[in-house]
């Protein structure tokens, strides 16, 4: 049997693949018993306070730490002057260093909020006292605040994102209907609700670190290579995460630092990030600009797209956000010109947040798209279904699956948007001026290998374990569902043990892989473990169904003789019967990936191996189609979202209630990108003046009008083993455009800089 007859899609799968239990860890958070890594008990422990740069560039000339070093309770005070370097890491792709050491803290300067001290005290008040004692020192050097002052320029060219197809310059100017329009997004900050920290502490040689992290095993390489010992020797634990879209995945400076100390010392240290920190300590979302030129013909065929995109980055470290990810591959068009720069800034590296490439490039895209369909006097639904594309525009292969249609029709249908009036501010409310706009959304299925163990138990029951975590996608409840299906198990009876880097290997839980390719591990291990039972069973000369038949099914927790040759058995009672107190399997996906075994290590501590969505014989993707309804007060320029309908196609889903759940999280930090989040930069000084939760403004529940989505997929065996696609990050992608299309919709005016205020509209 395949793995993809275990359960069709649907709602009635009970507590397999394709049922709807609820989380399993469900109570436990909702009742405060679930331990997260900074909830870990540890003895001995020392607190740490970070001190962090107050200006842009320039140098620490030097630190006064006498007063600090005096100072109650007070165990250790590190600054670039006293602290030894580490040993430089491997990049996350599998790249040697470019340099032999690295050095947490350093005199050098690059953007405000830069650590550059730590204090280490018996208790975490004494350690913030301290910490305002230091006197520093600096020498101040001329920075740039943000890439769209004139000194920007034009920026770095980016080759790799350079696309061109066709004649974009020829076909445009022969275009019936040209627009041109610029979009842009401001700085956005991942805010999860759990702040990032660790406590790390050493037993001789070997570091235990709790610390919630997206990918044990990457992290833990990270660390033994900073501090020289072997990979083995280093153990990280995360059972929970309070939240990361990306900025839990890479082990940070902070850290570095703090296991630093805790090595120093020779006792724990414990070391959590004020809110503040979290700004500037790792990077958000960059901020963005995109120029695009659409050209069509008279009945709206596109016939190209000149796309230009800048992005900031830091003075000290390259990060790209793809910002011709959607605009390559989304609609039918013969010409395409794409071209990305890089303008390097004084502010912290930019790094992962929910869809990076694809949300900032959907968003100028569909906006386009908007804005073309009215210039063609045409509804925008019917001109991304004249140039829906039969194939992947950009690889000329065919898609694995692609079922915007009817993710378009079946959205359209359940919003009634056959009853939109298309004239803007035609829609009324009594005072208010309705907007209903639409848009659509892409991300890529990205594949890696997975590794797990599974332990059929001497109760009968099955035991999971892997390293990978759940950041709360549900990563615990669709694992344990694997095996529930295979063994025919209630979820009662299966036990899965998640984030510990001991465990069997996991790769990164990011760029929505996680549920496909975990899924397929433990499916794969849990039919193996099945299969020995099944073995035991028939050859054991114990075993009460020895000779009874030549095969045996297994459900309910007993092994079952096809045609009744015997009554069923209970699992338990064969393993008594035998003498074993477990059957167990550990199983990875490496073959299935093309890889070898001498690859495990690289596969599960770098992203070298994963594959792109074009790997292989088609292009894989999932898509959705969003539909949105709002209310503009003309007298005070309020928006108000009223209603949201949200089709997709992300392949069979393994717990329709938890991906649907994924979908309205990335729906609502849609939300706040369109209407609330951005960053403040403070041009005289390069700071970030909302690094707070009460200034950077994030979507509450008042904000959120009631989500419809609805699945359209079906399983797609080319993305997974077990046929479902990215979930987690599509969401998002697509949405902010929806609302600011359903802007115009209700006003006449078009915003292009996000996110929409007051001032855009009054």
């Amino acid at each position: 049997m395949s793995p993809l007859d275990i359960s069709p899609q649907r709602g009635d799968a009970g507590d397999g693949i394709g049922g709807r239990p609820p989380r399993i860890d469900g109570l436990a958070k909702i009742r405060g018993e679930a331990a997260y890594a900074m909830d870990q008990p540890v003895e001995g422990l020392a607190h740490a306070v970070l001190v962090t740069a107050t200006i842009a560039a320039g140098w620490v000339r030097g630190i006064d730490r006498t007063a600090a070093e005096a100072a109650p309770g007070v165990l250790l005070v590190l600054t670039p002057g006293n602290t030894p370097p580490l040993h430089a890491a491997s990049t996350w792709t599998g790249e040697a260093p470019p340099t032999s050491e690295y050095r947490p803290l350093e005199p050098e300067i690059r953007h405000v909020g830069q650590q550059i001290a730590l204090v280490v005290a018996e208790s975490l008040e004494q350690a913030t006292e301290a910490a305002t004692l230091l006197r520093v020192d600096y020498e101040a050097a001329p920075f740039l605040a943000d890439f769209t002052v004139p000194d920007a320029g034009e920026g770095q060219d980016l080759p790799p994102l350079t696309i061109e197809r066709g004649d974009a310059d020829t076909a445009l100017a022969s275009a019936d209907i040209r627009i041109s329009a610029e979009y842009g997004t401001p700085r956005e900050y991942n805010v999860p609700i759990e702040p990032h920290g660790l406590t790390a502490r050493w037993d001789g040689d070997a570091l235990t670190l709790w610390e919630p992290s997206q990918w044990l095993d990457g992290m833990a390489r990270n660390y033994a290579e900073w501090f020289g010992i072997g990979f083995e020797q280093v153990r990280l634990i995360s059972p929970y995460i309070g939240g990361g879209f990306g900025s839990k995945a890479l082990a940070l400076p902070h850290g570095a630092i703090a296991a630093q100390a805790a090595r120093m010392l020779g006792r724990p240290v414990k070391l959590v990030l004020t809110r503040p920190q979290t700004f500037t300590a790792f990077g958000g979302r960059a901020a963005t600009r995109q120029l695009l030129e659409l050209g069509a013909d008279a009945d709206g065929h596109l016939l190209a797209i000149r796309h230009r995109g800048w992005q900031e980055t830091s003075r000290n470290g390259l990060w790209v956000e793809p910002l011709n990810a959607a605009t390559a591959l989304m609609y039918e068009v013969p010409h395409l010109s794409s071209r990305q720069r890089v303008v390097p800034v004084n502010t912290v590296t930019p790094s992962a947040k929910r869809a990076p490439g694809e949300n900032p490039s959907a968003f100028a895209l569909e906006c386009a798209m908007d804005e073309l369909a009215y210039a063609l006097g045409q509804d925008p639904l019917a001109l991304r279904l004249r140039n829906e594309p039969g194939r992947d525009p950009h690889s000329g292969k065919l898609w694995s699956s692609r079922r915007m249609r009817e993710a378009y029709a079946a959205g359209a249908d359940s919003f009634g948007w056959a009853r939109r009036n298309p004239t803007p501010g035609a829609m009324r409310d009594g005072p208010l001026r309705l907007g209903w706009g639409m848009a659509a959304g892409t991300y890529p299925v990205r594949r890696s290998a997975g590794e797990a163990m599974v332990r059929i138990l001497a109760d009968g029951g099955v035991e999971v374990a892997s390293s990978t975590s759940d950041m709360g996608t549900g990563a615990y409840t669709i694992l344990a569902q694997t095996a529930a299906s295979v063994f025919g198990l209630p979820l009662a009876r299966v036990r899965v043990t998640l984030g510990d880097s001991t465990l069997p290997r996991a790769p990164v839980s990011g760029g929505s892989q996680m549920a496909g390719l975990m899924t397929g591990a433990v499916d794969k291990a849990a039919r193996a473990a099945r299969e020995e039972l099944i073995g035991l069973a028939l050859n054991d000369p114990r075993s009460p169904l020895r000779g009874v038949a030549n095969t045996l099914a297994v459900a309910e927790g007993r092994l079952i003789a096809p045609r009744g040759e015997a009554p069923p058995l209970p699992i338990a009672e064969l393993l008594t019967a035998i003498g074993r107190d477990r059957v167990e399997a550990l199983r990875d996906t490496l073959a299935e990936n093309g890889l070898k075994p001498e690859d495990r290590y690289r596969a599960f501590t770098t992203v070298s191996t994963m594959r792109a969505p074009t790997d292989g014989e088609y292009s894989m993707h999932s898509w959705c189609a969003h539909f949105v309804e709002l209310a503009v007060d003309e007298a005070l320029g309020s928006v108000r979202l009223r209603r949201i309908v949200t089709a997709f196609d992300a392949g069979l889903l393994y717990n329709p209630r938890l991906a649907e759940s994924q979908i309205k999280g990335g729906i609502v930090m849609g939300i706040g990108q369109a209407l609330l989040e951005g960053g403040i930069v403070d041009r005289r000084h390069a700071r970030v003046l909302n690094n707070n939760l009460a200034d950077y403004l994030l979507p509450t529940h008042a904000d959120i009008p009631p989500i419809e989505v609805i699945s359209v997929g079906e399983p797609d065996p080319h993305a997974s083993a077990l046929g479902g696609k990215g979930v987690g990050e599509l969401g998002i992608v697509g949405l902010a455009a929806a609302i600011a299309n359903a802007v115009f919709h209700a006003t006449g005016k078009r915003v292009r800089d996000l996110p929409i205020t007051l001032a855009d509209l009054c």
